[in-house]
């Protein structure tokens, strides 16, 4: 079968890829954020990316200083940066966002001047980009203009409104998602991993014990049942999108962790795309165009049979090999897709 897998091989080519990369992701969220009349706040995405990919550089063991100078910026600003997104320099362990919002929520009206002085530790530049962010979410609003100028948390009924209004059933899937792909997980530690509200987590896992998709052992951890998300239904499309993302980009970056320059038909890890060129008249358009049914059929017949084997037979959790498959086909309709 022809396949190939590439792994770059010097800067160049690193660059090349992280920036067709982040091309077609994009592409991506675009596409979800507009799907089907959602109108999903974008706000937050590009200080979310940056602390997220430099927590990730550093826990990999990248100094701050290269760190920095692979975002093109100075060490100072690289920290100041950092410290604004990752915790106040006014209140410890909370998140200068987090900071900001639970003071309006205690104190309700507060002038500019009195939050300058309440987080007088802080960047005041940081401070005004916080304030205009939970003011673009409507978590805050803003009246008066210049020194004068007033805020007020929304109220926090119109916030459960906003935050609850057409997530229930996306949120009760992706946690099931979640505690599947990590079992004996706790509430908290699923909540901090899909950056979800704890009450709403808690919400959906209570649900889905209810449901019978989860169970909590005697330990308070998790334990989920199978997730499938049948062809054709109408819910649940969001978390097949997160899961067969999850397995394309954990497919990648564990074959880039092996540091291998090339691909073997009979290795474990990796992928293979290929691009079929037929026409209407085409001798193999039909069996093309059947490949996924198919391959569908056959992995299907397969996962039934290993559960099935597995019921009668559980294996003990410190000896199980989980195999991550993935196969998926669109049609191009021209070489500008």
């Amino acid at each position: 079968m022809p396949a190939f897998f590439f792994t770059p091989d010097s800067p160049v080519h690193a660059k090349l890829l992280i920036d067709a990369i982040m091309r077609q992701t994009t592409v991506l969220i675009a596409q979800l954020s507009s799907t089907a009349g959602i109108r999903a706040p974008l706000s937050h995405l590009a200080d979310e990316v940056f602390l997220n990919l430099s927590r990730e550089l550093e826990d990999q063991g990248v100094s701050r200083k290269v760190v920095a100078d692979m975002f093109g910026m100075a060490l100072r600003g690289y920290q100041r940066r950092t410290q604004r997104l990752r915790e106040s320099q006014t209140e410890d362990g909370k998140t200068l966002w987090q900071a900001v919002i639970e003071y309006l929520l205690g104190a309700g009206q507060v002038t500019r001047a009195s939050l300058l002085n309440r987080f007088s530790h802080d960047d005041p530049e940081a401070l005004a980009a916080v304030l205009s962010d939970l003011v673009r979410s409507g978590l805050v609003s803003k009246t008066g203009t210049g020194a004068s100028v007033v805020f007020s948390p929304t109220p926090e009924e119109a916030r459960k409104l906003l935050a609850r209004e057409g997530k229930e059933e996306t949120i009760s899937s992706m946690v099931w998602l979640d505690v599947c792909h990590h079992p004996k997980t706790t509430c908290a530690d699923c909540r901090a991993r899909l950056a979800l509200d704890i009450e709403f987590v808690e919400r959906a896992v209570n649900r889905l014990c209810q449901e019978g998709q989860l169970s909590r052992l005697d330990d308070g951890s998790l334990v989920a049942a199978a997730i499938v998300i049948p062809v054709g239904a109408k819910e649940g499309w969001e978390v097949a999108v997160l899961d067969h993302f999850q397995a394309v980009a954990g497919a990648i970056a564990a074959k880039l962790r092996l540091g291998a320059l090339q691909s073997a038909a009979t290795e474990t890890t990796g992928g293979g795309t290929l691009n079929f060129e037929v026409s209407p008249r085409h001798p193999l358009r039909e069996r093309v165009y059947n490949l996924l049914a198919e391959a569908r059929q056959k992995t299907d017949e397969l996962w039934d049979a290993v559960e099935a084997e597995n019921a009668r037979n559980p294996i003990l959790e410190d000896e199980v090999e989980r195999v991550v498959f993935y196969f998926g086909q669109f049609k191009k309709s021209g070489e500008t897709d």
